[in-house]
């Protein structure tokens, strides 16, 4: 029987392209690896022994056929990092790997689970004696060979025993801090996890609009478009999503002509994009920017429809000319701040969570630990954790100082850009949505009386007044012959 001294640091499931690039970071860390992934006759045979003698060849890890070998391979207390496909896969492999644990065993799931699955996880492995680790992991392949973004949480008790492992494949910021941080309790880790990739969403909506307007508005070739992108990239717009775009624009196939002009515009999406709306939505939480993204994702997809529709609701219209320069300008800013908004909606939303969970989620770790490795990384990541770990903390992230100045900055040039792409029909909804939070934030009044003057009306939902103190209600029988009796007063 072997001793802990024979056996491997560490365990992964799952060698699909996330797995097997986490693994091979793991062993180049100093690891030793054991790998397992299940069996399909006819479809997934040979994966392990493929990766073992391909990629893996000469390296420190140990490759597995059966479950119950990978397991016991790895010393005590076991850490088994999942990298499988959300949802039941999950439960099913837990189920599998249960009876083969002993106490204290550590489960780390690295896939984009729903938290509310997380939450339910952690309480049935803790309650069967092993600890479950609900893991967030962003950067994609070369993040996962190289460094990513590792947002852990679930059992705290789990947090000494795999804190070496998961910091030291970790991308490292620029002032060499780890790109990994305990998140907190229950499903805390896969719910930040989910709230960056809703800012993702957000992101890549901004982005893509920015290019339409360059391209229809302006007349820019690819070349032109790649290299403002590249000249955005050396600013306050330096992300790893600018970067890319401006090399996407830029990429030629090997027939000659530009890749990008190939591709059929019709988005697809895996889920925690509409997760995070959704959760921001039981939260109470305004989230329309990464909403907008959404939908937008799925409007792409009626390309039939949208095809039809052009023909038949689109009428011609001249065409105007624009100074390139000043409209450039001008769509540098409507980027900029609208990814502000975009940020601050969805650390609002992460605030809301925390407070309601119980989370306690330290805000400005969290972007630090966007800073590097991840999809979203940004420049100002270091002013938001900043804004957060002021002495005065902002009730919002756009209240801060630094933001308030430079969306004051960036916002003559922000609704231009909106007013000039609705008047040449150029659709441009998230600049448009985040300029509407904006307003909406900014103003001291809302007609949101109207809404529920018109609640009351039909439903007797009650309505507060202007000259009495919060959360005081009142009815009004508006039409004369109705009854006092009237609906209770609570917000989903």
């Amino acid at each position: 029987m072997r001793t802990n001294q024979d056996k491997t640091d560490v365990g992964l499931i799952g060698l699909a392209v996330m797995g097997e690039n986490l693994a091979l970071n793991m062993e180049s860390k100093g690891w030793h690896v054991s790998v397992w992934n299940r069996t399909v006759p006819g479809v997934e045979e040979g994966v392990v022994d493929r990766f073992v003698g391909g990629r893996g060849k000469g390296k420190n890890i140990q490759g597995y056929t059966e479950l119950k070998d990978f397991v016991e391979s790895i010393a005590t207390p076991r850490k088994i990092m999942m990298m499988v496909r959300a949802g039941s896969a999950v439960d099913q492999l837990m189920e599998q790997l249960f009876p083969l644990l002993s106490a204290g065993d550590i489960l780390i799931d690295g896939g984009n689970s729903n938290y509310e699955d997380t939450n339910r996880r952690v309480k049935l492995t803790e309650e069967k004696g092993f600890l479950f680790v609900g893991s967030g992991v962003s950067g994609g392949e070369e993040g996962a060979l190289n460094g990513a973004s590792i947002m852990p949480g679930g059992s705290e008790q789990a947090w000494p025993e795999v804190k070496p492992i998961l910091q030291s494949i970790a991308a490292k910021a620029d002032d060499g801090t780890p790109c990994c941080q305990w998140v907190g309790p229950q499903g805390a880790g896969h719910f930040v996890k989910m709230i960056h990739n809703g800012i993702e969403y957000g992101d890549m909506q901004l982005i893509s609009e920015a290019y339409w307007v360059m391209k229809n508005l302006l007349g820019m070739s690819n070349e032109e478009m790649s290299a403002e992108f590249a000249r955005w990239d050396e600013g306050k717009l330096r992300s790893y999503l600018i970067e890319i775009t401006s090399q996407i624009l830029s990429h030629k196939e090997t027939k000659g002509g530009y890749l990008i002009d190939s591709i059929l515009d019709a988005a697809g999406q895996k889920g925690t994009g509409k997760w995070s709306v959704i959760g921001a939505m039981e939260l109470g939480m305004p989230l329309e920017l990464i909403a907008t993204a959404v939908f937008e994702r799925s409007l792409s997809a009626e390309k039939e429809l949208r095809v039809n529709a052009s023909k038949l609701l689109r009428k011609a219209h001249t065409p105007v000319t624009y100074h390139k320069e000043e409209i450039l300008k001008q769509l540098a800013s409507a980027l900029y701040a609208s990814k502000l908004v975009s940020y601050s909606q969805g650390f609002a939303v992460l605030q809301k969570a925390s407070n309601n969970f119980g989370w306690n989620l330290d805000l400005a770790s969290i972007a630090r630990m966007w800073r590097g490795g991840c999809i979203i990384r940004s420049v100002f990541l270091n002013d938001i954790a900043a804004a957060f770990e002021a002495s005065e903390k902002p009730e919002h992230l756009l209240l801060a100082p630094f933001f308030r100045n430079e969306i004051a900055s960036m916002l003559e040039g922000w609704k231009n850009i909106v007013a000039e792409a609705t008047k040449e029909e150029l659709p441009v909804p998230a600049f448009a949505s985040a300029l509407n939070y904006y307003y909406s934030l900014s103003s001291a009044n809302l007609p949101a009386n109207m809404i529920q003057a018109q609640r009351d009306y039909f439903g007797a939902h009650t309505f507060e007044r202007k000259d009495e103190e919060r959360g005081k209600f009142f009815h009004e029988n508006w039409t004369g012959h109705g009854g006092t009796t009237k609906s209770g007063t609570y917000n989903v």
